[in-house]
C-alpha cells in the first residue's frame, strides 16, 4: 500500500524485494522506511534491519526507526512548511524526516545528525538533494524547541484516520492523538498454572527488573435459568514493567512462566472462561455437580487464534488449580464442572499456525503436554478460513450445526488500537481497508454463530478503536440475529468506556494498555 502524504508522490518506489541491508545505520533505516511505504510491514523488516547491524548500533537503529514512524505524519507536515517547493521524491522526503526525527526527538548532536543524514542521501544515490537536505536540517537545528512544539501540536496520523477518530471519540480526541504517538508499556501475563503474579514480581525484583502489579476488574450480568441476571465479577492481574526488557532477561521465560501480552488483551480469556463457568454452574445448580461431570464434556472454539496469546491464556486458566471448569469449590470440596474440554483453534495461514505451536511449546501447553496433565483437555489446531470453516473432519461431515459451548473470536481488524506498538499501521492502512475489514468481520460472525449452541457465549474482540469495526458491527449483527443478546458490562468494570454494546479501551496514557474492544454475546433458546 502506498502512503497517503501531504505532498504528491510522482515517482514510484523500488520493489520491496530489493531491500538491501548495507551501508550506514541511517541508510539502512531509510531503506527500511521505504520498504514500509511500499507495503511491507514493520514486523517483516525489523529483524532483517537489526540482524544486519553490529550490537552497538542496534539500539540506535531501533529507536530511530520507531521514532520516525511514530512521528511520521507530523514530520511530513513540518517538512512541507520548511520547503520552498513541494518535494516529490519519496527517498528525499524520507531522508529528511529521518534527519528531523534525530534533531527533534532523539537529541542527536546537530553535527552528527546533519552530516550523517546528508551522507546517507549520497549512499542511496540522491546526491543531487544534499544541498536541500542540509539547508532544511540546519534551519531546524538553530531552534529545535520551536520546531518540536510545532510538530507536537499536530496529530501524526493520516487525515482520514484522524477525522474518523474525531467523529468516534470527540471527547477523548486530543488525548488519543497524543497517546498514539507514544511508546506503549510492556506488560507480562504470568502463567497461573505455574506461579502467582506476586511471586513472579518478586522474581523480577531479584533480577533487578522493576514491575508493578496491574489489576483490572470486570463486571457483567449473566442470565440464569429463571431469566434473571446474575451479577458476576472477576479480577485479572498482570505486570507492567517500568522499562521494556529483552525477554531473555526475564526469569524463567524460556520455561513458560510468563508471556509478553498487553494488559487489555489479558481480559479476553478470563471473560469468556468466567461466562462459561457461570453458565455451567447455573445449569447444574439443581443437580449434583460431581455426578453430572462424569459424562459432561465441553467443546469450545478459539477463532482467528494466531499467534496464540489468548489461546495460551485460556489453556493456562483451564490448567490452573485456581477455580476453573475442572476445579470449583462445593461444600468445601473441590469438584469438577466438566469431565473433558475439547478446544479447537483455527487460523487461516500456515506460518501463523506454526507460531501458535511454537508459543504453546514454550508454555508447556502443546497437545503432548496436555495429554500428560491430570485434566482432560483435547486441543485441535486447524488451518482454516473462519468465513467458511465448519466443524467436522471433512466437508461432508461439516453441517454448520451447533457444536460449541463458547467461542472466542479475536476478529481481524485494522489494528488501529495497537499503533503505539506497530506505528507502520498508520502508513499501511487506507480508508478503504476499514470497509473491507468490517465486511470480513461480518462474514466470520455469520459463519460461526450458527455453530454456537443455544445458551452459549461468543466473545467478540478486536484491537481496533474504530466504531465501525466494533460497536457498530455488533449492533448490525444483533439486528440480524434474534437469538443474539448482548451481555451488559456493569459499572464494576475498571477498564474501558461503556458503549451501546460492549466496552472500548483507548490507548491514551503512557501506563495503560492498547486499544481493545470487547462485546459478550449470549445465544438464547429462541
Amino acid at each position: 500500500m502506498r502512503q497517503t502524504s501531504t505532498a504528491p508522490r510522482n515517482n514510484k518506489l523500488k520493489p520491496s524485494s530489493n531491500l538491501i541491508m548495507n551501508g550506514s545505520v541511517r541508510v539502512r533505516v531509510i531503506r527500511t522506511l521505504l520498504a514500509i511505504q511500499n507495503g511491507q510491514s514493520l514486523a517483516s523488516v525489523l529483524d532483517p534491519l537489526l540482524n544486519s547491524l553490529h550490537d552497538g548500533d542496534k539500539s540506535f537503529a531501533h529507536a530511530l526507526l520507531l521514532t520516525t514512524l511514530r512521528q511520521w505524519y507530523a514530520l511530513a507536515r513540518l517538512l512541507d512548511t520548511l520547503a520552498d517547493n513541494p518535494i516529490d521524491e519519496v527517498e528525499v522526503r524520507t531522508t529528511i524526516q529521518v534527519g528531523l526525527a534525530q534533531l527533534l526527538y532523539l537529541e542527536v548532536a546537530d553535527h552528527a545528525a546533519i552530516h550523517e543524514t546528508v551522507e546517507a542521501a549520497k549512499e542511496i544515490d540522491f546526491a543531487h538533494a544534499t544541498g536541500l537536505i542540509n539547508a532544511i536540517l540546519r534551519k531546524v537545528a538553530k531552534n529545535p524547541s520551536k520546531f518540536r512544539k510545532k510538530c507536537d501540536k499536530k496529530h501524526s496520523l493520516p487525515n482520514w484516520l484522524a477525522y474518523q477518530l474525531k467523529q468516534d471519540w470527540s471527547e477523548q480526541y486530543d488525548e488519543l492523538m497524543q497517546g498514539l504517538r507514544q511508546a506503549a508499556p510492556m506488560f507480562l501475563r504470568v502463567n497461573s498454572a505455574v506461579t502467582s503474579v506476586e511471586d513472579y514480581q518478586q522474581a523480577l525484583d531479584g533480577a533487578e527488573i522493576d514491575a508493578d502489579i496491574v489489576e483490572l476488574t470486570t463486571g457483567f450480568n449473566l442470565p440464569n435459568s429463571s431469566d434473571t441476571a446474575i451479577a458476576t465479577t472477576l479480577s485479572t492481574k498482570g505486570l507492567r514493567l517500568h522499562q521494556s526488557t529483552a525477554v531473555n532477561a526475564l526469569p524463567d521465560f524460556a520455561f513458560g512462566v510468563a508471556s509478553v501480552q498487553d494488559m487489555h488483551a489479558q481480559l479476553a480469556a478470563p471473560i469468556i472462561n468466567k461466562a462459561l463457568m457461570a453458565k455451567i454452574s447455573t445449569d447444574k445448580s439443581n443437580t449434583d455437580i460431581d455426578s453430572e461431570a462424569n459424562n459432561n464434556e465441553l467443546h469450545i472454539l478459539d477463532a482467528c487464534a494466531a499467534p496464540g496469546g489468548k489461546l495460551a491464556h485460556w489453556l493456562e486458566l483451564l490448567s490452573s488449580n485456581e477455580p476453573s471448569l475442572f476445579h470449583v469449590k462445593q461444600n468445601d470440596e473441590s469438584v469438577p464442572l466438566v469431565s473433558k474440554v475439547k478446544l479447537t483453534a483455527i487460523d487461516n495461514e500456515a506460518p501463523r499456525i506454526e507460531r501458535i505451536h511454537t508459543n504453546l511449546q514454550r508454555l508447556n501447553l502443546s497437545q503432548h503436554d496436555l495429554q500428560q496433565a491430570e485434566k482432560d483437555i483435547e486441543l485441535n489446531i486447524v488451518c482454516a478460513d473462519a468465513t467458511r470453516w465448519q466443524h467436522g473432519k471433512n466437508k461432508k461431515a461439516a453441517t454448520n450445526e451447533p457444536v460449541f459451548d463458547a467461542i472466542l473470536l479475536d476478529s481481524p481488524c485494522t489494528a488501529t488500537g495497537v499503533i503505539r506498538r506497530h506505528p507502520d499501521i498508520s502508513i499501511l492502512r487506507t480508508e478503504e481497508d476499514v470497509e473491507q475489514t468490517a465486511l470480513l468481520q461480518a462474514d466470520i460472525l455469520h459463519n460461526l454463530w450458527p455453530q454456537l449452541k443455544a445458551g452459549g457465549y461468543l466473545l467478540y474482540v478486536t484491537c481496533s478503536i474504530l466504531k465501525q469495526e466494533n460497536v457498530e458491527q455488533m449492533q448490525d449483527f444483533i439486528s440480524h440475529h434474534n437469538d443474539a443478546v448482548a451481555i451488559e458490562f456493569t459499572e464494576y468494570c475498571s477498564w474501558g468506556i461503556a458503549q451501546a454494546i460492549g466496552r472500548q479501551c483507548l490507548p491514551i496514557d503512557s501506563e495503560s494498555g492498547d486499544g481493545f474492544y470487547y462485546a459478550l454475546l449470549h445465544k438464547t433458546m429462541a
